[in-house]
């Protein structure tokens, strides 16, 4: 699908902003012949499970944004727009994610993790900190106790893991 979503998500995050709202992920889905933009949005400073946007929140994003994608020259013209909350099990997309979410439970996917752990790693999330080169890592406890430090350049996929009481 040749649309433009990175020019568009700097527009779709400042017009959430400007309404309260913080941009979790877009991306299209779907087929060319029935494209999907799929939005999610939270509130900033939210906490998985309590509160976070609602229903009518996401209705009042998708009034404001369609007229403005209908407008929009590269938008395919029979598109459809979701817009929803980022759900319990929050993706981890943004850098600043591994730092607000501190101290919840997350799964992460990538690829090469160090420890020959595989591609997938679920632990407390410690934050990000610096690896041995210098670059960013996100670092994780085990539920055995261990700490373990993911480069983020490896991962692919993150989410919080919602554990039911």
């Amino acid at each position: 699908m040749a649309i433009p979503l990175p020019d568009l998500v700097e527009e779709i995050e400042a017009r959430l902003e400007r309404m309260g709202f913080e941009l979790v992920e877009a991306r299209w889905v779907g087929s060319p012949r029935r494209p999907i933009l799929r939005i999610r949005m939270d509130l900033p400073d939210s906490v998985p499970g309590r509160g976070g946007v609602g229903v009518d929140q996401c209705a009042e994003v998708s009034r404001e944004l369609e007229p403005w994608l209908d407008a929009h020259p590269e938008i395919p013209e029979r598109y459809v727009l979701e817009v929803s909350s980022p759900g319990v099990e929050r993706p981890l997309t943004r850098r600043r994610d591994w730092e607000r979410f501190k101290g919840n439970p997350v799964l992460v996917k990538g690829r090469d993790f160090p420890g020959g752990r595989g591609n997938r790693v679920e632990g407390d999330l410690l934050g990000l900190e610096a690896g041995e080169d210098g670059e960013p890592s996100v670092a994780l406890l085990l539920d055995d106790g261990e700490k373990i430090r993911i480069p983020l350049d490896r991962i692919q996929k993150a989410h919080l893991v919602y554990r039911w009481d």
